[in-house]
């Protein structure tokens, strides 16, 4: 029997109450029917036991070739179809993605991600020390000016992209993942990100250097995989878009907590807290990702509750909510402190689909957190500014910009 779509709450693609539909989702129940854009039904997943139940459970896909019978339904400019449809190792299945992940995996291994830092170093040097510059009092917008240019830096130089193609990949990017663009936007900005990659992927096979674009380039042309030009290019859109996305979110927010929370900042200069503490802290309450579209069952499955989800139903999967879920956090879920000893979250995935770049975003993180309050010790949210919006996506998470007052150290 088909759903009954009156009854279904429609998912906020705006994401101004994200945190409220989410609490709202979990009480409900282990999955809940949710219309999404384009009148599309899926089931909602928001408790952290329930979603790593899934993402561990191997009848679970995330093929929609595969394993979703509605996907012909789907109308063209779908906002969510960028992430939901990208054909790379994101959204392979079973062996397939274990192979397509075993080729990308060392590429971001904790050693070579650590010989990342002196470059990561310099960036964020470069960038906080432009701020010297500024007049006193005046505000600089520290997700402009360095979350974004930072995260952008060090993936597009790990991928070789050049200097010209950086702001049409950025701007692009920005575009496929917000949630409430038109069909329209939504296929013009999927068109000129096709162009940029593939504009990069036919740079690297003429003039070839020591970077991944060049290495996906050449899997593409000779690796005899079978790699369709589609596939390199949302190769490249998965690594470079999760390359700077999520540590852009997951910095911005980090410094609005704490300049939000000045006393967990004093903490920090005291000692008494790490960077570590406030990064994990971050991630729990202020998941850089929050929907990841989309999951499909290869049969039915009962979740308990009376919830059966139906073979080839779409499922979406709120890893952003599991932090805030209070069966995992009883104590203030809702509260930012770094100082609680269990920050447990899934900002990153979990299971087979685990976040290939967790630990770049991490060291990102904590070098731009340290390089920032390092030099600006006595910095303050812009007084003259009202609170931040939000990202306008359900996907990722986090303020749309973030104006201080970046004030030095008084003078010895």
């Amino acid at each position: 029997m088909a759903p009954d779509v009156s009854r279904c709450p429609v998912l906020d693609m705006t994401a101004r109450r994200i945190h409220q539909q989410n609490a709202e989702l979990r009480a409900a129940g282990p999955a809940v029917r949710v219309e999404l854009p384009g009148g599309i039904i899926a089931w909602s997943v928001t408790r952290s036991s329930v979603i790593r139940a899934l993402t561990g459970d191997p009848r679970i896909s995330r093929d929609p070739r595969r394993h979703w019978p509605g996907l012909a339904s789907v109308p063209e400019g779908w906002p969510m179809g960028p992430i939901a449809f990208q054909q790379n190792f994101f959204n392979l299945y079973g062996r397939e993605h274990r192979s397509a992940r075993r080729q990308m995996a060392p590429s971001f291994s904790p050693r070579r991600v650590s010989g990342l830092r002196p470059g990561i170093e310099a960036t964020t040097a470069a960038l906080v020390g432009a701020f010297r510059g500024l007049g006193p009092g005046e505000a600089v917008d520290v997700r402009r000016a360095l979350s974004l240019p930072l995260t952008m830096t060090v993936i597009c130089d790990l991928f070789g992209v050049p200097a010209d193609m950086r702001p049409r990949i950025g701007t692009s990017m920005d575009a496929l993942l917000t949630t409430t663009a038109t069909a329209e936007q939504m296929t013009a900005s999927r068109a000129a990100i096709n162009v940029v990659l593939t504009d990069l992927l036919e740079l690297k096979r003429r003039s070839p250097g020591p970077d991944l674009a060049t290495d996906v380039a050449a899997v593409g042309t000779g690796g005899g995989t079978g790699r369709s030009e589609e596939e390199s290019r949302d190769i490249l859109f998965l690594m470079l878009g999760a390359g700077y996305e999520t540590a852009v979110n997951l910095i911005t927010s980090a410094v609005q907590a704490l300049l939000t929370h000045p006393g967990h900042l004093a903490r920090v200069r005291e000692g008494g807290l790490g960077w570590g503490d406030v990064i994990e802290e971050t991630l729990r309450h202020e998941s850089p990702a929050m929907h990841i579209p989309l999951r499909y069952p290869l049969e039915d499955i009962d979740l308990g509750e009376g919830v059966v989800v139906r073979r080839g139903e779409p499922i979406l999967l709120g890893f952003g909510a599991a932090g805030r879920d209070p069966e995992v956090h009883p104590q203030r879920p809702d509260d930012f402190d770094p100082t609680r000893p269990d920050k447990e979250h899934l900002a990153f995935g979990h299971g087979p689909h685990f976040c290939l770049g967790a630990p770049l975003a991490r060291l990102e993180a904590e070098v731009a957190l340290d390089g920032l309050f390092g030099a600006y010790p006595g910095a303050v949210l812009d007084p003259s500014r009202a609170a931040p919006a939000r990202m306008e996506s359900v996907i990722i998470n986090g303020p749309s910009e973030l104006w201080i007052v970046p004030t030095p150290a008084p003078a010895a």
